[in-house]
């Protein structure tokens, strides 16, 4: 969405399109609503923290789970529709604040009885079912620390992630308890698997030593529960992310993160009380985390979410059903909606929606353009990763959007282009994207690997993101890529994603994924990984087309000097793609943690 008289603004970029989008003037889009955040300038300029506490009303020690649950059970939203569920199977079912705060108690007082105490570790390992929110907000209402984990784990990541962290209890449902018995004698600290599921109307399914069925505690556990008061500083939730090597790394976040949860959904979210929001992404990914609890629920907000996987039909009827007004989702996911054709979108009444953003890889801007012809809106890009704990870098809904663009630091945070020694890099310069810290929701740790930590803060003074990317004049940064995907081609340097971007706006071309593949002559050459569209198949006349196209947008050494058409790219279920994966299998090496692996 454009803010009133402005618009489109290009990226000094060869990735720009001839093909003109239309004019704020030429879309006619109802429920234009003013952002919560006026005016950027204004706000970047004599933003403070202290302020955003006192609006949340954050005097300590508290509790992140009172903050977004309990105050609102306690207040004229106590029968407001907290949470909107709709399961695989089209099953449904909806949440009050009062019955969330209900809800949470009892598993906050199953998880006592249990044994469970303050700084105890408690993973949740479910499906996007109601049981694993009321479970993440009940571990936080007893001080515990909760860890959320992708319901497509195999056994080898989930030993990883509950070794390492000492887990006392898992939470977990019927389907998947079998990954656990698997790994369950190489993890001593295990005492309890509460098996969602075990206790149904149809009777009682045997139960191992050590288990113990999530339905019968919750029964026999009180509403009342005397919620842990917490410092801000206290661990809040610990999420894992894969590494190109080694094991994955435990992120720790403390329950100070909520000021950056609650003002970052208020400012780039839009989020009002009237709205009706989905995030499409897992809990065991940050974003489902933080934007798909704490955030929106901070705020009083009504959430959607759904069980079942990606279709592009049943995504759609969930806006239309519920009435989704603002709807935050994957690049990855956009431009399956993309190739999934217009005809299908005509299909479904779309008006609710109001405002459209994504995260977890850059925005192509063909995927922006795709989104005002079939929504009227323009789609937000943001950038922010685990560690951050919260959108760091945005396009704001009062500012315009430069398709391609990570968009403008988040106010109270400052974002610069480094050189190795910690120096800033002028507007225009390619170099390291780095973070001044002390925002409040950056990382605490590493569980159990302070030195790892340390290796964020290399450079004195800067949070080193691991992405490289440059700062136009005006401000706006544009992602490169990680630092270890930039491609050096015959002494030039490439971003697969702006070759990747390039890609996408072919007819032919549904997704693609970009990597350097060593060369005697040129170092590196390009080569790209491409899903084609609907209707177009591989051939070498396509192939040649292709390489073509890409010389005419960007340059002579950035076009792929080889393609190979596949049936899909290798993503994270996050929506990131594993180019690193794509480059073991190229030249044969090892592939790494894949437990984040899509499939």
């Amino acid at each position: 969405m454009l803010p009133s008289g402005e618009g489109w603004a290009f990226a000094p970029s060869s990735v720009q399109s001839v093909r003109r989008l239309p004019t704020e003037k030429e879309i006619h889009k109802e429920n234009r609503l003013t952002p919560n955040l006026p005016d950027y300038k204004k706000a970047y300029k004599g933003f403070q923290w202290e302020a955003v506490r006192t609006e949340l009303g954050l005097v300590p020690p508290v509790n992140l789970a009172s903050k977004a649950v309990d105050q609102h059970a306690s207040s004229w939203r106590r029968n407001k529709v907290a949470l909107y569920w709709e399961g695989a199977e089209g099953q449904n079912c909806k949440y009050t604040f009062y019955e969330l705060k209900n809800e949470s108690n009892r598993i906050g007082n199953m998880l006592l009885n249990l044994g469970v105490r303050r700084g105890d570790r408690v993973f949740v390992f479910l499906p996007r079912i109601p049981e694993l929110y009321t479970s993440v907000i009940g571990i936080a209402k007893i001080g515990a620390v909760a860890g959320p984990m992708f319901s497509a784990f195999g056994p080898e990541a989930l030993r990883d992630r509950l070794l390492d962290s000492g887990a006392k209890v898992l939470i977990t449902h019927t389907s998947l308890r079998e990954r656990i018995h698997r790994v369950w004698d190489e993890l001593p600290e295990l005492r309890h698997v509460i098996v969602v599921g075990a206790s149904t109307s149809g009777g009682h399914m045997p139960l191992r030593k050590g288990e113990v069925s999530f339905e019968r505690e919750v029964e026999k556990s009180s509403r009342g529960l005397e919620v842990e008061d917490m410092d801000l500083e206290d661990p809040l939730y610990i999420l894992y992310t894969s590494g190109t090597t080694g094991k994955p790394k435990g992120v720790v976040h403390v329950h100070h993160d909520m000021l950056s949860h609650y003002i970052t959904s208020r400012w780039v979210l839009d989020l009002k009380e009237e709205d009706v929001y989905w995030c499409t992404a897992d809990p065991g990914w940050v974003t489902g985390t933080v934007y798909g609890i704490w955030g929106p629920w901070l705020n009083g907000c009504s959430q959607v979410t759904f069980e079942g996987r990606f279709d592009a039909e049943h995504w759609y009827s969930i806006i239309e059903r519920y009435g989704v007004t603002v709807w935050y989702t994957a690049p990855t996911a956009l431009r399956m909606l993309m190739k999934a054709g217009p005809e299908v979108v005509k299909k479904y009444n779309l008006k609710s929606l109001r405002y459209i953003l994504s995260v977890g890889e850059p925005l192509n801007p063909e995927v922006i353009r795709w989104g005002m012809e079939v929504f009227g809106l323009c789609i937000h890009d943001t950038w922010w990763q685990t560690e951050t704990g919260a959108i760091m870098i945005a396009n704001y809904p009062s500012m315009p959007v430069r398709p391609g663009s990570m968009g403008k630091p988040f106010p109270g945070t400052e974002a610069a282009i480094i050189d190795g020694k910690g120096n800033k890099l002028p507007p225009g310069s390619s170099g390291i994207l780095a973070l001044k810290p002390g925002w409040p929701s950056m990382m605490r740790a590493l569980w159990g690997d302070e030195k790892r930590y340390k290796e964020y803060f290399t450079i004195p003074g800067w949070y080193t993101t691991g992405d490289t990317a440059h700062m136009d004049k005006e401000g706006y940064f544009w992602f490169i890529g990680r630092a270890d995907d930039v491609i050096m081609t015959a002494g030039h340097r490439v971003g697969p994603f702006e070759v990747e971007s390039a890609l996408v706006e072919h007819r032919a071309v549904a997704e693609a994924g970009v990597i350097g593949k060593p060369d005697p002559e040129r170092g590196e050459i390009i080569k790209a990984f491409i899903v084609l569209r609907h209707g177009h198949k591989p051939s070498r006349e396509l192939e040649e087309e292709i390489k073509e196209f890409i010389r005419h947008r960007l340059s002579a050494h950035a076009y792929p000097r080889e393609i190979q058409f596949m049936d899909g790219i290798p993503k994270t279920r996050s929506g990131k793609i594993m180019r690193r994966l794509l480059k073991a299998r190229e030249l044969g090496l090892p592939e790494g943690d894949l437990s984040t692996l899509e499939d």
